[in-house]
């Protein structure tokens, strides 16, 4: 069996049926690609079409949100949720409020979730979802109109054992209570484990919020010490400056690296003395401004409007923002520069020529799939301690968490190496990884 051409056929066909989902197509080709010697392995997997079933999703759910804003005009928005794969446990994947997300930005998150999913090692399917309403500029009670709009058509698809959605970018603290409190109206039912990313006085768990940004850094640490290496007093340097950006730079301080620049939308920040987390903290969780108003309250930083965070030297480089941010150039600027380590902890920041520039340098690269898998991790472990009407704390979750890290990479390099590749080949270890479990639970259940 021709492994090979089997795989591009099953790609030429997800770009036939789904014309314009650029960005699913980029999440399909690379793990498809992955997945040459392991078919090779296993062609069971083959003659179950078990990637043309992965890549199609088992549900597909489009809905209009209308909402009113303050000034009484009706808005109307677009709602999403894709159901992807439910082999191992309820869809598990988070909301996106933003102006860009559409149809195939949402597949391409919920494929991603998938394979991040099943690293995990726990009980949880793929699934993502979002609107096209942007929450930046909305009063509070625009944003509650919105998440209870939403949640009105959503709520009947979801369920603890079903599908429980979490935040990501636009959706925080703030937007999961409003959309817990519509469903729990709707429903009469306080499911605490609908929803995880709740704050921790009503079902929340210690250390959700922090987590996706620890877990990258967790990751990253575990890459270099691979090569002897360790965070204590390398340059790091964060795109981003929300969640996950915030609290990596948390973390990479109390390991004892030193961040010294991270951006938004608007440009990026420099401060050779090292981000001050306080400040960073009031400026984009308390004020909600732009970062250039860190630079205005710190004489030592500037800000820049033009060029890349990525231009920035560094050793350590952790993509924290978006899809698609860092690019063929930024990785050449970065390598040129002696990274050592990247470590994804946004969804597919680096583009495939990125990518390919750092394997070539042989610079230590961790996928989103398992970099960032400290967030569903934890989301998952709110559930448990829903489940059981439970609060650990976050002493309890972080280790977890971190042990979780671990196992995440030690499988991806375990992995690597047994399909014929260097360990370092995290890109086919996590891809491989990740396909292997849910492949399994889908064969043993059935054509379904």
């Amino acid at each position: 069996m021709d492994v090979s051409a089997h795989i591009e056929a099953v790609y030429a066909d997800i770009c036939r049926r789904d014309p314009g989902e650029v960005e699913f197509h980029q999440a399909a080709q690379e793990v498809l690609h992955a997945m040459v010697p392991v078919l090779r392995a296993h062609p069971e997997y083959v003659e179950a079409r078990i990637l043309e079933r992965l890549c199609e999703p088992e549900r597909q759910i489009l809905f209009r949100v209308p909402w009113v804003d303050d000034r009484g005009t009706v808005r109307v928005n677009r709602g999403f949720r894709v159901e992807f794969n439910g082999a191992l446990g309820p869809y598990k994947g988070g909301l996106r409020f933003h102006p860009s997300v559409n149809l195939g930005i949402v597949k391409f998150l919920g494929f991603e979730q998938i394979f991040k999913n099943a690293l995990t090692g726990m009980a949880i399917g793929g699934g993502k979802g979002g609107a096209d309403f942007d929450p930046k500029g909305r009063s509070d009670a625009e944003v509650m109109r919105f998440c209870q709009a939403f949640m009105t058509e959503l709520y009947r698809h979801l369920g603890e054992h079903t599908d429980v959605p979490a935040g990501d970018i636009g959706v925080g603290g703030r937007e999961i209570g409003y959309l817990f409190g519509q469903y729990k109206r709707i429903t009469n039912r306080y499911e605490s484990g609908v929803l995880t990313g709740k704050p921790v006085g009503w079902g929340g768990s210690h250390a959700r919020t922090e987590a996706t940004g620890y877990g990258a850094v967790y990751f990253a640490q575990e890459m270099l010490a691979t090569r002897g290496l360790d965070l204590g007093e390398r340059r790091v340097v964060v795109s981003g400056s929300g969640n996950v950006a915030v609290y990596a730079v948390e973390k990479v301080h109390a390991l004892g690296g030193r961040v010294v620049a991270c951006s938004d939308s608007s440009g990026y920040l420099v401060d050779e003395d090292g981000i001050d987390l306080g400040l960073l903290k009031d400026v984009k969780e308390v004020r909600r401004e732009r970062i250039s108003a860190y630079a205005d309250a710190k004489p030592t930083a500037r800000f820049s409007a033009r060029g890349s965070v990525f231009d920035v030297p560094c050793e350590i480089a952790l993509p924290c923002a978006t899809q698609n941010e860092l690019r063929q150039q930024d990785a050449v600027a970065l390598v040129k520069n002696g990274v050592l380590a990247v470590a994804e902890g946004a969804n597919m920041p680096c583009t495939p020529e990125a990518v390919e520039v750092f394997r070539d340098a042989r610079v230590l690269f961790g996928p989103g799939k398992a970099a960032n898998a400290g967030g569903v991790a934890t989301s998952a472990l709110e559930m448990q301690q829903n489940a059981s009407r439970d609060s650990w704390t976050f002493e309890r979750t972080e280790d977890q968490l971190a042990a979780i890290m671990r196992q995440v990479h030690a499988q991806c390099r375990t992995t690597a190496e047994a399909y014929g590749a260097d360990a370092d080949d995290y890109v086919l270890g996590a891809n491989a990884a990740g396909f292997l479990r849910v492949a399994e639970a889908m064969t043993a259940q059935g054509v379904v």
